[in-house]
């Protein structure tokens, strides 16, 4: 049977490929992605048709490819999705000069650029009564001559990321976790010395390991009306340079105060698409802390569908087949992990270990790479170099939990 619409990403991460997977899983189709690099795990993927473009990252690029895809499925509704900041700025910024059955469900490139600058967003946040870290905007023009609040370890992380990694320069952290002053003044001169020109976001460090955080993935329809909201926490994080922060290990749970608060923000920003925020738990106060919005599915966005609310099916039923969604938060618990079993249990608190057990005894257990829809040998054996890259690198950067 012909379906009526062509889901299109942008990237070539895990991000693509989970979201290609929802597809595959609900409707049997598979996915054009177009990436920069013929790189794992999109290419050579059953589930892609993986188009490697060099020069994806250039706007009159992106909307050639946008166009060609149009033109090659002019019949159907060609679903848009990018799958980094960089893409879904350039998505939210050209939806309206895109082919007539292109869907870009963003909202417009103004807003999204206020949103994805983090001192934006926390002015936001103090609007709407959303808690946040203690928050330090340093400029460029302060050089070491500034003052902070409080004391170490220090938090210092881009204003602005797209143009933050823009620079090229692989040394670069995501965030810099700086245990003194001078660590911190050494990492500002690092930043401001690859190219960088924007603000730096300085922050208190909220304590707790990494089963303090949580991550809120939220769908807004195309009438700005949330309709799903998926809360999961965090049990384990990546801690080598480059994936500080991705998302190893997530335990679904329920919480309809933060998620109602979320859920106000959005709909008074008249937000449409999906939302990813990234946010810990203060046990010194009790409160939780947002750190950042995506405006986009996170690359951990597989822990949503292994709930239960499949992204692509909200997507298709939302903008394709005109279906007014329910409201729905997750109540289901669901395990999802981007590392082997071993991994997962070796890193996180032992609090969490009867749980976990149960649920991958209960089949509800999901691991973004592991799917029987792609699973040839060489698809196989390509999974099993990344379980054992994961088990090699979390030995190297990081530690077994100490238990209360």
């Amino acid at each position: 049977m012909s379906l009526p619409f062509q889901p299109l990403v942008f990237g070539g991460d895990i991000n693509v490929y989970s979201v290609a997977r929802a597809f595959h899983e609900a409707y049997g189709v598979r996915t054009i992605a177009y990436g920069m690099y013929p790189s794992f795990p999109c290419y050579n993927s059953a589930i892609l048709d993986y188009r490697v473009c060099p020069n994806n990252e250039d706007m009159d690029v992106f909307r050639k490819n946008a166009q060609a895809v149009a033109a090659e499925f002019p019949d159907k509704k060609v679903i848009l999705l990018g799958c980094g900041d960089n893409y879904v700025q350039m998505a939210a910024h050209c939806r309206d000069s895109l082919p007539e059955n292109v869907i870009a469900p963003y909202i417009d490139g103004a807003l999204l650029d206020t949103l994805i600058n983090k001192e934006e967003f926390y002015k936001l946040c103090d609007q709407y009564g959303i808690d946040h870290p203690a928050t330090f905007i340093y400029d460029k023009s302060m050089g070491h001559n500034f003052t902070l609040p409080w004391g170490p370890p220090y938090i210092a992380k881009p204003a602005e990321s797209v143009t933050y990694w823009a620079t090229g320069d692989r040394t670069l952290a995501k965030v810099y976790i700086c245990q003194s002053w001078e660590e911190l003044l050494q990492s500002l001169d690092h930043v401001y010395a690859a190219g960088y020109e924007n603000h730096m976001i300085l922050q208190e460090f909220i304590p707790g390991d990494d089963s303090y955080m949580r991550v809120l993935t939220s769908y807004s329809d195309h009438n700005a009306r949330v309709t799903t909201m998926c809360l999961g926490h965090v049990l384990l994080e990546e801690h080598s340079p480059h994936g500080i922060g991705n998302h190893a290990v997530i335990l679904t749970e329920q919480n309809e105060e933060l998620c109602r608060k979320i859920k106000g923000l959005l709909e008074a920003l008249h937000f449409v698409g999906f939302s990813n925020f990234d946010i810990k738990y203060d046990r010194r106060d009790g409160r939780y802390k947002a750190f950042e919005i995506n405006c986009r599915q996170g690359r951990s966005n597989y822990y949503v569908t292994g709930a239960g609310h499949n992204i692509a099916k909200l997507l298709v039923e939302d903008l394709v087949e005109g279906k007014e969604l329910p409201f729905q938060m997750t109540k289901n618990r669901s395990l999802w992990r981007m590392v082997p079993k071993g991994v997962a249990f070796k890193f996180t608190p032992k609090q969490y270990h009867q749980e976990m057990r149960a649920l991958i005894k209960a089949g509800a257990d999901h691991h973004s790479l592991v799917y029987a829809g792609d699973a040839s040998l060489r698809r196989r054996l390509r999974v099993m170099k990344n379980h054992l890259g994961n088990i090699k690198r979390f030995d190297q950067y990081n530690t077994v939990p100490n238990e209360e």
